[in-house]
């Protein structure tokens, strides 16, 4: 789902995955899911195309809740909230 750019998110947290590829961008997305508390919204930043597929389809199979994403400036942000 595609978000508008007037779309307020305020993120608990904020990881930065640009320059990264497959799979650091979902690893590390793990890893700081179990630092997370449930209600909270993680915000990802990754430039790897395949982040698009990856961190959705993710999400969802772990039980939380994919809010959707948005480009900026090349780079793709997730947002998702803690289960």
């Amino acid at each position: 789902m595609e978000i508008k750019m007037s779309d307020n998110i305020q993120p608990d947290k904020t990881l930065n995955c640009t320059g990264l590829t497959c799979p650091m961008p979902l690893l590390k997305t793990k890893k700081m899911i179990k630092t997370m508390e449930s209600g909270q919204v993680l915000e990802i930043i990754s430039s790897d195309p395949g982040s698009k597929n990856d961190i959705p389809a993710f999400t969802e199979r772990s039980g939380h809740e994919f809010i959707g994403e948005k480009d900026i400036s090349g780079l793709t942000h997730f947002y998702l909230k803690i289960k």
